[in-house]
C-alpha cells in the first residue's frame, strides 16, 4: 500500500515521529553543542554538535525516504552539500563534467577551487552530457537545468556512466523528489537545496545529499565532520516542519506553472516560453519519461530588462526575488547574475496562490504586448 501513496501522504508519513503515548506528535528541535557522555566510549549516540544531532537524524530519515535512498545527510545550504560532495569525489587528476547551462555558482566553484587543485573541469550542456561522460571520472548533472529548464535523459546518462565506471551525481533541486527520483534512474548520489521547494517559505537555508552506497556516504559524512558545513538544529527543525506540507505545496506550484505556461505561450508580449510540461517544449518527451511532475518553474523571455521590471511593477501578486520554490510567486531576471540569457529572460517561480488569480494577474500585468 505504501508504494501507492500520493505526494502529500508521503510528506506527512516521512516526517512522522514515533508514536509513543505522552510524547509530542511534532518533535521539538534539539539545539545542543555538547551531550552527556556514557561511561562506555562507544555508548553515546551523540557527543558533539558538529558530528551529530537528533533533529538532523529525523530530517535525514525523512529526506532519504522521499528520495528513495538508504541514507541522507543534511548541510547548511545546497552549495555546502554540493561542494562537499565534489571535494570528496573529484580528486586531483580526475575529469569533472559540470552543467554549462545550470546554476552558475557551481561552474564558478569548479573553476576557482577545483581546477587549481588539479581537477580537469569540462562544461557540458544538457544535450551534451552523455558524450562528455565518456571521458569523465565524475559527472554532475542538473535537471531540469536552472534557469533554462532543459532536461537530461538520466537513464541514458546513467547507463553511459556505468559503462565507463563514471560517478554520476544529480542535482535534484528544481524537480524535487516529488518530481523525479534520480537514484531510481541510476544516479550514484543526489544533491539538492532544501532551501527551495522543500522548506518553501524563504526563511531557511539548507541542503542535503542522499544515496544508497554506504562507503560513498560515509566519505561525505567524514567531509562534513571535518569541514563543518553543518545545519543548525533549529534550521533543521524548520525544514522538517515545512516538509510535512511540501507535497501539497508542490502540487499547487506545478498546477500554477502549467496554467501560467499555457497563457504565456500565446501572449504577444512573450517571445518564448520554456516549461517541460508543454507538449511542444523541446524537453517534453524526455521529461515525460522520467518526471512524475514537471515542476513549479516557468522560463519566459520578454522584450528586454525593462519589460521584466514592468511585469513585476504592474502585478499585485508577483515579487522580485531570487531563489525559487517559495509560497509567493517570484520573478528573477537571471541576466543580472551573469547567466548566459537575454536581458529579458525571466525565471518565474510559482507559488501557492489560487491559479485563476495568478494567471489573471500576470495577464493584466503584461498588458496588450
Amino acid at each position: 500500500m505504501a508504494g501507492t501513496y500520493g505526494d502529500s501522504t508521503r510528506s506527512v508519513k516521512a516526517v512522522g515521529a514515533e508514536a509513543i503515548p505522552g510524547l509530542p506528535v511534532s518533535s521539538p528541535p534539539v539545539p545542543a553543542a555538547a551531550y552527556h557522555l556514557a561511561p562506555d566510549e562507544d555508548g553515546s549516540l551523540d557527543s558533539y554538535g558538529r558530528s551529530s544531532n537528533p533533529t538532523w537524524r529525523q530530517l535525514e530519515s525523512a529526506l532519504a525516504r522521499l528520495e528513495g535512498a538508504a541514507t541522507a545527510l543534511v548541510f547548511g545550504s545546497g552549495m555546502a552539500a554540493l561542494t562537499s560532495v565534489l571535494r570528496v569525489v573529484a580528486e586531483p587528476g580526475h575529469t569533472l563534467v559540470v552543467p554549462a547551462d545550470g546554476y552558475y555558482q557551481v561552474r564558478a566553484y569548479a573553476k576557482e577551487y577545483l581546477a587549481p587543485r588539479g581537477v580537469t573541469v569540462v562544461e557540458a550542456r544538457c544535450a551534451e552530457m552523455c558524450d562528455a561522460a565518456r571521458d569523465a571520472d565524475v559527472v554532475l548533472a542538473e535537471t531540469p537545468s536552472n534557469p533554462g529548464l532543459d532536461v537530461v535523459d538520466l537513464h541514458r546518462l546513467a547507463m553511459t556512466c556505468r559503462a565507463q565506471r563514471t560517478l554520476l551525481v544529480v542535482d535534484n533541486t528544481t524537480a524535487t523528489p516529488f518530481g523525479q527520483q534520480p537514484l531510481s534512474l541510476g544516479a550514484d548520489l543526489v544533491v539538492a537545496s532544501a532551501t527551495k521547494a522543500l522548506a518553501g517559505h524563504h526563511d531557511v537555508l539548507a541542503g542535503y545529499v542522499a544515496g544508497s552506497q554506504p562507503e560513498l556516504m560515509e566519505r561525505v559524512q567524514r567531509e562534513r565532520l571535518h569541514a563543518g558545513p553543518i545545519l543548525g538544529a533549529f534550521e533543521a527543525w524548520l525544514v522538517l516542519r515545512s516538509l510535512g506540507s511540501a507535497g501539497l505545496r508542490f502540487e499547487r506550484q506545478c498546477q500554477n506553472a502549467a496554467a501560467l505556461a499555457l497563457m504565456l505561450r500565446s501572449h504577444p508580449a512573450v517571445h518564448t516560453v520554456r516549461y517541460p510540461g508543454l507538449p511542444e517544449d523541446p524537453s517534453h518527451a524526455v521529461a515525460s519519461m522520467q518526471m512524475r511532475r514537471f515542476g513549479g518553474i516557468v522560463a519566459a523571455e520578454l522584450g528586454d530588462a525593462q519589460a521584466v521590471h514592468d511585469l513585476v511593477r504592474r502585478s499585485a501578486l508577483l515579487i522580485a526575488s531570487t531563489s525559487f520554490g517559495g509560497i509567493h510567486t517570484s520573478v528573477d531576471r537571471r541576466a543580472r547574475w551573469g547567466d548566459h540569457v537575454s536581458d529579458g529572460f525571466a525565471r518565474i517561480s510559482l507559488g501557492i496562490e489560487d491559479t485563476d488569480d495568478l494567471v489573471d494577474d500576470v495577464r493584466q500585468a503584461l498588458g496588450a504586448g
